[in-house]
């Protein structure tokens, strides 16, 4: 398997079939806009070998919407973009999944958040160099950086992560195996995103602290 960022590592079981319903993609989609306009999500030429970073998910009955894999140059997705994850087993490494596109790499790592929190309904997953380095100073906590994105290994982590830390409803943290990488989550998609957008804030902040600019007057 390869470990290249973005790159589907599980055994996915993938049908091609219609899209999530359009109420059901909405405030997710909304919010997937936000960090692509943050830059938690996109793709960039000089960043992990050009291809697409970050994805959200929103729990749907028995399973989750998750935004399709190798989408982040979009803006917006739209119902199109999204597909929804009909089963998710991480010590099968195993993830079916039906509708327009396949589901993102990270599937897994969702899996494993709603596995760990019932009440948990909504999970994003973002890119940030200014989180990620600054994760100890801002108090987050972070995986293990031995283990890499997208596996079985992950998604057990990722459960162990939950229940050491002890966050219940909603929380944030680093992806110690993963370059930049950050989850976000909530009982809603406002309440993740919120939760992220206000983490970065306090990275900047740090940054700003720990490296103060020059005034105006001494430069």
């Amino acid at each position: 398997m390869t470990e290249r960022e973005g790159v589907i590592q599980f055994d996915l079981r993938y049908r091609a079939g219609p899209p999530p319903p359009e109420e059901s993609v909405a405030v997710l989609d909304g919010w997937r806009g936000v960090l692509h306009r943050l830059q938690l999500i996109g793709r960039d030429p000089a960043r992990y070998g050009g291809l697409g970073f970050g994805n959200v998910s929103h729990r749907m009955d028995e399973g989750f919407i998750i935004s399709g894999t190798q989408t982040g140059d979009r803006e917006a997705l739209g119902v199109d973009g999204y597909c929804r994850v009909t089963a998710c087993d991480p010590t099968a490494n195993r993830v079916d999944a039906i509708g327009p596109v396949r589901p993102s790499s990270e599937a897994l790592t969702h899996g494993a958040v709603y596995r760990a929190r019932p009440q948990v309904d909504c999970v994003l997953h973002g890119h940030s160099a200014e989180i990620w380095q600054r994760a100890a100073s801002l108090g987050l906590a972070a995986t293990d950086p031995q283990v890499t994105y997208g596996t079985p290994a992950m998604a057990a982590e990722v459960a162990r992560l939950l229940d050491v830390v002890g966050m219940a409803e909603a929380g944030v943290f680093a992806m110690g195996g993963h370059e930049d990488g950050i989850i976000a989550f909530g009982p809603d998609e406002d309440t993740a995103g919120g939760l992220l957008v206000a983490t970065l804030a306090r990275a900047l902040a740090d940054a700003l602290l720990r490296n103060p600019q020059p005034s105006v007057q001494e430069k």
